[in-house]
This record gives structure tokens, C-alpha cells and sequence, in this order.
């Protein structure tokens, strides 16, 4: 199974938390709304490492979970939780061209995991509010378009970013990102009760 991780950003805005997603760029997607968008994310791309041993069902759910927590929890080394974080922080300046500071970094926290049919989705999640008129500057990715022509295109992998509220958030996400939003929730209610 295939292995990626992604930030989730969120801001709490007119009493309400709201969340950043990207829509993914190209003509497949182009006219796609609903279903479509996209937390940054990224394949975890270091041979040699055993992923397979991550857990998130043995991590904490009080609150977002430490890198001690995460690591006692599923058995990780340090060296694997950094590679998830760092290609959670690498995938989300990649298609946005927006940076994260070293204060930043500092407060991501583990947040779970979700599944598609071929694929782990490892998730971190930090509360930061790039404002409403952020640019994105989106990596540029090669595709073959129209599929089996043999030409290749280069598109920006993600052509917008914005905050949505909780609800839209979750009609906009592709089916199994869904439930990052119940994650985030769940987290967000657990902590407001410590």
C-alpha cells in the first residue's frame, strides 16, 4: 500500500474553524468541484523504511499526539516520524509555494490516518491563518493528456487553495478525506475539554 502524508491547515474565523484545501490542478479537474479537492499531500518517497508499522489506532485521542506519544504508540523511530513529517511540510510548501516558519513547524501536531483502497494518508495538522487573499504558486507536474495519446502535458498540481468552513469542507474533499474532518473535530473538542 501506497503511503503519503499531508498538513491540514485550519484557523478558527467569525467563531467558526475553518480549513485549507487545494483543488488539484489540470483538465481532468478542471470542471470538478464537489468530491475533488485535496489536503497538500505527498508520497512518502525513502526506501527502506518500514511504514508498515504505523498505527494511529494506538495514539492517543485526549488530544493532538506528541512525537512520543505517535512514536510509543505504533513503534516509531524518530528518523520515521520525521520522514512523515517532513514530507507533510515539504508536499504542503510544494503545491502552494506558501512557507511555514521554523514557529511554525514547531506546532504541528500528528492528527491520524485515513485510507483509500491503495493508499495510507498520514496527517499532521497545524492552526495558521494565511489570511483571505493568499497566493498559491503551485510545482509544475507532468501528465499525459488526453490519457493514452503519449503526450505529455505539464500542469501545476494544484491550480487554488482556500479556507472553507467544516461543512463545505467535507462535500469539497475527495470521498475518503472525509473523515479528516471528523478527526480534526474530535481533536479540537477533546482539547477544549482539558
Amino acid at each position: 500500500m501506497k503511503k503519503s502524508s499531508g498538513l491540514i491547515i485550519y484557523r478558527k474565523k467569525n467563531s467558526k474553524i475553518e480549513v485549507l484545501l487545494v483543488h488539484p490542478g489540470g483538465p481532468y479537474w478542471q470542471n470538478k468541484d464537489e468530491n475533488s479537492w485535496s489536503i497538500p499531500k505527498g508520497e512518502v518517497t525513502r526506501t527502506n523504511t518500514n511504514l508498515e508499522r504505523i498505527n494511529a489506532n494506538n495514539i492517543s485521542s485526549q488530544k493532538f499526539a506528541s512525537e512520543n506519544e505517535v512514536r510509543i504508540g505504533s513503534r516509531l523511530s524518530s528518523q520515521e516520524f520525521a520522514l512523515l513529517k517532513n514530507t507533510a511540510i515539504r508536499e504542503f510548501e510544494e503545491e502552494t509555494g506558501l512557507k511555514l516558519d521554523e514557529e511554525d513547524k514547531k506546532k504541528i501536531h500528528y492528527l491520524g490516518e485515513v485510507k483509500s483502497s491503495n493508499k495510507i494518508l498520514y496527517i499532521f495538522v497545524l492552526e495558521k491563518d494565511f489570511g483571505d487573499d493568499f497566493e498559491i504558486k503551485s510545482n509544475l507536474i507532468e501528465i499525459e493528456w488526453p490519457p493514452r495519446s503519449g503526450k505529455i502535458i505539464k500542469v501545476p498540481e494544484v491550480n487554488k487553495a482556500s479556507y472553507f468552513d467544516l461543512k463545505i469542507a467535507r462535500q469539497k474533499l475527495v470521498n475518503y478525506q472525509k473523515e479528516i474532518v471528523d478527526k480534526l473535530i474530535d481533536k479540537l473538542l477533546k482539547s477544549m475539554v482539558k
